[in-house]
């Protein structure tokens, strides 16, 4: 079985989001370790001395305990295009596996900045990011996505986004797409106009 990850972002030696990181591990390790006790992330973490001020990304893998920690230097990647890949219904990516070798495959496959999965009609996510879609006047995002990022789901408690059932078609109702996770401020994150999401 491949490890577990989360990726946590540090912003002035400062770790980010870390209650919702904390409750993504649990619900993994109910899922996958039931018989393991939750270990707290903020007991196992500390920045280390001469990280600097910067943003870094930190990389947390798991099993049934804490296995490796690395601290990265991170910079936001532009993301212009996305090229639309469908994926098979049996499908499941519904916890942050570090082996992401089929993801990586199908983005190999275009020549576009990412890849935007769409799962029985439904768009979910794109290889690294959960989406959000700007129709004009609110932010939606995909109902059933294929992983719950940390980023969605505290947007989604402050009220900034909205679930929904979004198909392929429903694409020209929308005007951009949004990069959504942990890694990247709203603010900061990519958008792509839909005009630029092809199909392969």
């Amino acid at each position: 079985m491949s490890l577990l990850l989360e990726t946590i972002r540090v912003s002035n030696r400062a770790f980010q989001n870390l209650l919702y990181h904390q409750q993504r591990l649990e619900k993994t390790l109910r899922r996958y370790f039931p018989h393991v006790s939750p270990f707290l992330l903020i007991d196992n973490l500390v920045v280390p001395d001469n990280l600097g001020d910067g943003i870094y990304k930190c990389r947390v893998l798991y099993d049934e305990k804490i296995r490796q920690v690395e601290f990265v230097p991170y910079s936001i990647r532009p993301v212009y295009t996305l090229a639309v890949v469908e994926i098979p219904s049996d499908i499941a990516y519904d916890a942050k596996w570090a082996d992401r070798q089929w993801i990586d495959c199908l983005r190999q496959k275009t020549t576009a900045d990412d890849i935007l999965m769409v799962k029985n009609e439904l768009l979910t996510d794109t290889s690294y990011a959960n989406i959000a879609l700007w129709d004009g006047s609110s932010w939606f995002t995909p109902e059933l996505p294929l992983l719950e990022g940390v980023r969605r789901a505290q947007l989604l408690s402050e009220g900034l986004l909205k679930t929904a059932i979004i198909r392929l078609t429903d694409l020209s109702d929308f005007q951009c797409l949004k990069l959504l996770n942990a890694m990247m401020d709203f603010e900061q994150a990519p958008v792509v106009d839909v005009k630029n999401i092809s199909n392969m």
